[in-house]
């Protein structure tokens, strides 16, 4: 079983691959999944035995080129650290990102982030709390993670002209305040 998990893994990495390549002259809505398994030299079959759509590739990729920041982001991590990480990622990716945050359809890296950024907050902030939050902090958190997203894109397209540090500066400056002092309290930031 652990070399078919690798050789999965491996045929992943290679679709990733071949989307990139394909987004250097294509918009991801344009870019087809025949073009995909074109680029790489494998079957249709193959591909939707591993994922479900393009979008489905693209969070895939995006979730393991974020894996490590978000490890980063655990223990004795602040936000703004976590944060850079996470930009320098991003920089290092920066075709790739920019060509899967232009796009908004359903199941785009914009929900996928979100939804991996809350979840990440959420579960950091109740193991220290030991109990889940309110409502209010809830509501506090998703409101700042959008947010935190929608300038995160800004920055990727070009659209705000700032370095990984001043942008996670930003951003960890941002937070509402009863959700900065619970942040504060449990040492994330």
């Amino acid at each position: 079983m652990p070399s078919e998990h690798k050789t999965n893994e491996t045929i992943k990495y290679k679709l990733a691959t071949a989307m990139k390549e394909c987004m250097k002259s294509a918009s991801v809505e344009k870019i087809t999944v025949t073009e995909i398994v074109e680029t790489c030299g494998v079957t249709r079959q193959t591909f939707y035995r591993n994922f479900k759509d393009k979008y489905d590739l693209i969070n895939w990729y995006f979730d393991k080129i974020l894996l490590e920041s978000f490890e980063h982001m655990g223990e004795g991590k602040t936000v703004y650290e976590g944060l850079v990480n996470k930009f320098h990622y991003i920089q290092q990716e920066k075709l790739f990102f920019k060509a899967a945050f232009k796009n908004d359809d359903q199941n785009c890296l914009r929900d996928h982030d979100f939804q991996l950024i809350c979840a990440f907050y959420t579960e950091q902030l109740e193991t220290r709390m030991a109990c889940r939050l309110s409502r209010q902090l809830q509501f506090q958190l998703e409101m700042y993670c959008q947010g935190s997203i929608y300038m995160t894109v800004q920055w990727v397209l070009g659209y705000r002209k700032c370095s990984a540090e001043e942008l996670a500066h930003a951003l960890a400056s941002a937070m509402p305040e009863e959700l900065q002092t619970v942040f504060h309290k449990y040492g994330l930031v």
